[in-house]
């Protein structure tokens, strides 16, 4: 369907027709200039203490973090947390040149496969483009480098970031955002902790709609 046909439907709906256009004029200015927010006292911390206030969120929504100096600790903290929770040592991954980067070799037992999710993938590791301390978000965007899928089919996902890709605000991701990429990306991940819900009963039950586990490896660069 294309885009005037969706509109035109919504109008029908509402019972009108296009804005005027002075509402036009302001419309486009307010979506062009971006306006922000009040920012949370909570976000506005020396970097040191953001990190330290993403973990603390991170596992307070129970996911798990493990901290390491560069990218050459990476395979060890996968293959410590896949050892940990008695999980396959096969893992589907994002061909983003950081991941690229990590000396996997020294882990000859993990068996890597490049490319988007399957259905009988267990493990996933991708690459956040950005976190956001106030709530421990992890930003996720589309790219050919980041395909979706890896964020929802397994089972467990195993997130690789760097520190330096780490803000206070929401706010401040989305700038990062329009900045390093531009335009919007066709998708925009925003993850906080495993997928969960509790529509049912008011039950807890993780992995409703994605991953059961999420783990973070933090790149201390």
């Amino acid at each position: 369907m294309s885009k005037s046909l969706v509109l035109n439907a919504i109008r029908r709906g509402l019972r009108r027709g296009e804005l005027p256009a002075d509402q036009q004029t302001m419309l486009r200015g307010r979506l062009a200039s971006h306006p922000r927010h009040l920012l949370p006292a909570r976000s506005r911390l020396p970097h040191p203490e953001q990190i330290n206030l993403f973990v603390r969120n991170v596992e307070k929504e129970f996911g798990s973090v493990a901290r390491v100096a560069d990218l050459s600790g990476v395979p060890a903290a996968v293959a410590d947390y896949l050892t940990a929770h008695n999980l396959p040592s096969r893992l589907a991954m994002a061909p983003h040149p950081d991941l690229q980067a990590v000396p996997w070799n020294e882990r000859p037992m993990l068996e890597i496969r490049e490319g988007r999710a399957q259905a009988t993938d267990a493990v996933a590791v991708t690459q956040a483009f950005a976190a956001i301390a106030e709530t421990g978000t992890l930003m996720l965007p589309s790219a050919p480098e980041r395909p979706t899928t890896l964020n929802l089919l397994a089972d467990t996902a195993i997130v690789v970031l760097r520190a330096s890709c780490l803000v206070g605000a929401y706010e401040e991701a989305w700038d990062k955002l329009r900045a390093e990429i531009g335009g919007m990306p066709r998708n925009v991940m925003l993850v906080t902790g495993p997928s969960r819900s509790a529509d049912i009963e008011q039950t807890l039950e993780l992995g409703a709609h994605g991953p059961r586990n999420l783990h973070v490896v933090l790149v201390e660069d």
